[in-house]
């Protein structure tokens, strides 16, 4: 058994965000998504995703300059051996970013082959419950306006959402969200890694009030572990990171460091499926609970709705709030009463529609 061909295929879909869309960059922010197709010399595909957003390109290039010639012809069975042997040859380019991204995109997909071949969804491959659905959270945007954040986080309660994530950096708007959503949701802050220690203590110690379930990345840089520790020490709020932890290693040292309440690594840019169960046995073993980092719409929230069952207590999936004007994998990521329904068919349960890829692909 061998590996045909790996095909990186770049979307740009449609989505509205219910506000003005930021800028990054210097463009307009897109709904950027790339997907990693692996075809077997015996004709079986399988359909990976690695960490898309403006950096896309840069994994583009990393899939069909490294990945492809180190992983055509080899064998696809033998995931651990073919995963530690690229991560071996390429960690001179760096142990994350693009390439650990293009890694990811190849493990998934390697793991949606592994399934069909079984004739197992990917959940019970990994020994998962029998759980026919897992709880999301509905991560908004950056609005940084007061009345959008109370709309949208309305909006999110009546599509049955029972958890709201803001991207907000301001007291004020968790103000108004918490008194836009009431008292029995739950409510989560991430502010995207902007503070020192002091200035992040300050802020936990004045949104303590709004009952947040949890103060997500508020020091920079992220891999400061030990201001981390501090501001979940002194701060008195529970804190949450890890979309940012480049390997089993790293999230080892922020357990280590006592740094986190949640772990939340993401599929798509850890190195895919196999280097995230590593992670789930470590944060079970350490007693740190797993809330994954997943605000894409491609194999990687799939991957991530199979790995949920897997995990020894029920977690929430993060699920970007935004309006897709097309949809890979159509109704197999709809949301229902706040809650995703775990596929059932064999690998990750739903190819991406030909249709909406011929459609959308940047060439």
């Amino acid at each position: 058994m061998t590996i045909r061909s790996i095909t990186p295929i770049a979307l740009d879909l449609p989505f509205e965000v219910g506000g003005p869309k930021s800028q990054f960059a210097g463009r307009p922010r897109q709904m950027a998504m790339l997907l990693v197709r692996v075809e077997t010399e015996d004709g079986i595909v399988g359909w990976g995703d690695a960490f898309g957003y403006a950096v896309w390109p840069v994994t583009r290039a990393a899939i069909e300059t490294l990945i492809t010639p180190m992983a055509v012809g080899r064998n696809e069975d033998d995931i651990d051996a073919l995963m530690s042997d690229l991560q071996r040859k390429l960690h001179i380019v760096g142990r994350t970013g693009p390439v650990v991204y293009a890694l990811s995109g190849l493990d998934i997909a390697l793991w949606d082959i592994a399934g069909k071949k079984a004739g197992k969804p990917l959940s019970k491959m990994l020994g998962g419950s029998s759980r026919t659905h897992v709880p999301a959270y509905a991560s908004l945007v950056r609005y940084d306006n007061s009345e959008l954040v109370a709309r949208n986080a309305k909006a999110a309660v009546a599509r049955g959402f029972k958890a709201i994530k803001l991207h907000e950096t301001s007291v004020a708007h968790v103000k108004t969200a918490r008194e836009a959503v009431g008292p029995d949701i739950k409510l989560m802050m991430d502010t995207n890694c902007p503070w020192t220690a002091d200035e992040a203590i300050s802020i936990a110690e004045q949104v303590r009030e709004y009952d947040l379930m949890w103060l997500e990345e508020p020091v920079f840089p992220p891999e400061d572990f030990t201001a981390l520790a501090r501001v979940r020490r002194t701060g008195g709020v529970a804190i949450a990171a890890g979309e940012n932890a480049m390997s089993p290693t790293d999230f080892r040292a922020m357990f280590d460091a006592r740094a986190v309440d949640f772990a939340q690594p993401s599929v798509t840019k850890i190195g895919g499926i196999s280097e995230m169960m590593r992670i789930a046995r470590l944060a079970r073993e350490r007693n740190v609970t797993l809330v994954p980092h997943s605000p894409y719409f491609g194999p990687g929230l799939l991957a991530t709705v199979h790995m949920a069952t897997a995990f020894e207590c029920e977690t929430m999936v993060e699920y970007s709030f935004v309006e897709l004007g097309a949809s890979p994998l159509g109704d197999a990521i709809d949301i229902i009463d706040g809650r995703l329904k775990v596929p059932t068919g064999p690998g990750l349960g739903r190819d991406p529609d030909p249709a909406i890829i011929a459609r959308y692909t940047v060439t």
